[in-house]
């Protein structure tokens, strides 16, 4: 069973608030940059850089992060199966920068202290903040979020699923009953 939870406008409007809430909390967009987790985080990301910039009329770096590498909950360890990251991440210096690193849920915590680890070997950031579309809970890791679309409460019978126009054809988020 499936049921959707947040349609395609009250996904934009939870994006323009968070973009509200990194230009207050950031006083502004100096030194600001955004990096996505990929997949989905990436376009969120681009879509807060959109918004940032025609609220701020400048525009802010963008970009990705490819965390395969610092997953600590890999099962498959056989070296022909082992991910390979395109070095460098990412096209521009954040050393110094205000980061804001994007995904789209946040469920364990495990994917965010990837994108840590992995945002620390590309440079040495002045702060970091973290933004998801959802937060569900369940954390096994003491991980928070500092911009936060939707709080979803979830079992752990269920699954959340993001969607993004850019590669599923449509934008909403739905909760999926995970089969016994």
């Amino acid at each position: 069973m499936t049921k959707e939870v947040v349609d395609s406008l009250a996904m934009k409007r939870a994006l323009t608030r968070m973009t509200y809430e990194i230009i207050e909390k950031n006083k502004g967009i100096s030194d600001l940059v955004i990096i996505g987790i990929k997949t989905r985080g990436i376009y969120l990301a681009q879509r807060i850089a959109k918004r940032l910039q025609q609220l701020e009329g400048d525009s802010v770096p963008v970009g990705e992060l490819d965390i395969s590498l610092y997953r600590d909950d890999r099962h498959d360890a056989s070296e022909e199966n082992d991910p390979v990251v395109k070095t460098p991440q990412l096209k521009f210096d954040i050393t110094g920068k205000q980061v804001i690193l994007v995904d789209d849920v946040l469920f364990t915590g495990r994917t965010i202290r990837a994108g840590l680890d992995a945002l620390m070997d590309q440079g040495r950031p002045k702060k970091i903040n973290v933004a998801v579309l959802v937060d569900r809970g369940h954390r096994e890791l003491p991980i928070r979020a500092d911009f936060v679309g939707k709080n979803i409460p979830t079992s752990l019978e269920e699954e959340i699923s993001v969607s993004v126009e850019e590669i599923d054809g449509k934008d909403s988020i739905e909760i999926k009953k995970l089969k016994k």
